[in-house]
């Protein structure tokens, strides 16, 4: 099972609404998952023990050192594209 985070700024609207999309698409392409979500300071810190981080793109950046200890960084343009948030899960973690 894939331990996944999504992060906002204050870890309240936007990291619960990605959860709310990740979930979604990761139950349509039957891959079990646990998801957190929470601020970006609390992700920060617990990054590296994720396997998959999803954030907006203006914050990608906050997770160079869990990426370097191989936790992979999702960043979002639009944390409300269920399109996108597919592509980006069948290239950075289903097809990987």
């Amino acid at each position: 099972m894939l331990k996944v985070i999504a992060a906002c700024g204050n870890g309240m609207g936007s990291s619960q609404i990605i959860k709310m999309k990740i979930e979604k698409i990761f139950k349509k392409l039957n891959v079990p998952v646990s998801i957190t979500h929470t601020s970006i300071g609390v992700a920060k810190t617990q990054a590296s023990t994720y396997d998959v981080v999803f954030c907006s793109e203006a914050l990608k950046d906050n997770f160079a050192n869990a990426q370097k200890s191989g936790t992979i960084i999702i960043g979002l343009k639009n944390i409300l594209s269920e399109k996108e948030i597919e592509e980006k899960i069948l290239e950075n973690v289903v097809n990987k």
